[in-house]
């Protein structure tokens, strides 16, 4: 499978650059000053695709508000495994709102999708949107990949809080409590760049056929 630049571009930017940042800082500046250079890679591609493309990453966006999210509490918090249990709140708190917005007549991921193509071209968003109310079979697939982002970081919330209270220290229960978030929103990424060419190669043979 052929994954294009853009989709590699997004895991990059979000998962590893926030992970690289995390893990050079945190030896230095402590586990507040690692989640601040984390959002340091997020800021600037965000500045940059403002500037550059005039788009708003709605991705890189969320990844953002959710490391804001874990600094804010940090005030109010005591030791590392209190911040370790603090922070999988704010995970679980955007994999509810995946959640909830399934109730609504355009889930999250309808947004996220709509961001991506808007860094093509304006085209590109008038088709994403006419497809969105021609196609059935494109809300089903938006549907589903918010149903399956809502599920895996609420799933990833809970497994951290069993880690990061039931594991002993020697085992530093909050650096791979720390660590699994990243493989979760690097799995969930990638899971959904294979699903979508996998909806696109099921349209485009539907097409051939219809046309046949």
């Amino acid at each position: 499978m052929k994954i294009p630049f853009r989709y590699l571009s997004a895991v990059f930017v979000n998962v590893l650059l926030p992970w690289l940042a995390y893990r050079l800082a945190a030896p230095h500046w402590g586990y507040e000053g690692g989640l601040i250079a984390s959002m340091l890679p997020l800021v600037a591609w965000m500045g940059w695709d403002l500037l550059r493309y005039r788009h708003f990453d709605a991705l890189s966006a969320i990844v953002l508000v959710g490391i804001a999210m874990s600094v804010a509490v940090l005030p109010f918090g005591g030791g590392a495994r209190t911040h370790a249990f603090e922070e999988p709140i704010v995970s679980g708190m955007i994999g509810l709102s995946f959640l909830v917005s399934l109730l609504l007549a355009r889930p999250l991921v309808y947004y996220l999708g709509r961001s991506t193509v808007a860094r093509e071209s304006p085209e590109a968003v008038a088709r994403f949107e006419r497809n969105w109310k021609e196609r059935p079979e494109l809300v089903a697939s938006i549907r589903l990949m918010t149903l399956v982002w809502g599920v895996c970081m609420t799933m990833e919330n809970i497994v951290r809080y069993w880690i990061v209270w039931t594991w002993p220290d020697e085992t530093h229960p909050a650096s791979v409590s720390k660590v699994l978030s990243y493989v979760v929103y690097g799995g969930v990424m990638l899971w959904t760049v294979w699903y979508r060419r996998r909806m696109k190669a099921r349209a485009e043979d539907g097409t051939h056929t219809a046309q046949a």
